[in-house]
């Protein structure tokens, strides 16, 4: 499995069959991510995640791409607003965490792996409205692609791409890649 940082916008990668969607649980495609999704691939990707939802912090589940170039949407949960979402313990001054990062990042590749992916494009989950820190949410899912990678050597995964927007999350995304692999 190779792991590559892209800057760009997630619903132009043409070469990715699975992109993910920053969902929050209900599943609704409102703003940043879920709404370049929402935009670029039509209501139809709404519709289908709205009637998969709600599902729990940290849980993902896939719709078709609609109008966007890839196969598949995986809609990964990383932050909500129910109130057993709120109730769940997160990171301070946000509405995520380490542990429903990580969470989100491997059942997201667990869906993937499901429907043959051999390619997958991460954006940085809960990092916009959520306000989780780009620098930790380098580090958890990078991580957990790698993690995922070691328990599952039989994956036909073989691409996992972080596709990041803007120039400072792209390089902390890239300086925290070459930090892992140097170890």
């Amino acid at each position: 499995m190779k792991i590559e940082i892209r800057r760009g916008d997630i619903t132009d990668q043409r070469d990715i069959e699975a992109i993910v969607n920053a969902a929050n649980t209900e599943l609704w495609l409102g703003s940043g991510v879920a709404g370049a999704i929402a935009a670029r691939g039509g209501p139809q990707i709404e519709r289908e995640a709205v009637l998969k939802g709600p599902i729990k912090l940290g849980e993902a589940v896939e719709t078709t791409a609609g109008n966007l170039p890839n196969k598949f949407v995986i809609h990964a949960a990383a932050m909500g607003y129910r109130a057993e979402d709120r109730a769940a313990p997160k990171r301070a001054g946000t509405q995520s965490s380490d542990e429903i990062i990580r969470d989100a990042t491997m059942n997201s590749l667990k869906i993937a792996d499901r429907l043959q992916c051999r390619s997958i494009a991460f954006p940085a989950l809960a990092t916009g409205v959520a306000g989780f820190p780009v620098d930790q949410c380098a580090q958890v899912m990078i991580r957990a692609a790698i993690d995922y990678q070691s328990a599952h050597p039989e994956s036909p995964i073989e691409k996992v791409i972080f596709v990041l927007f803007t120039a400072d999350d792209y390089e902390t995304f890239q300086r925290e890649l070459e930090k892992i692999e140097s170890r």
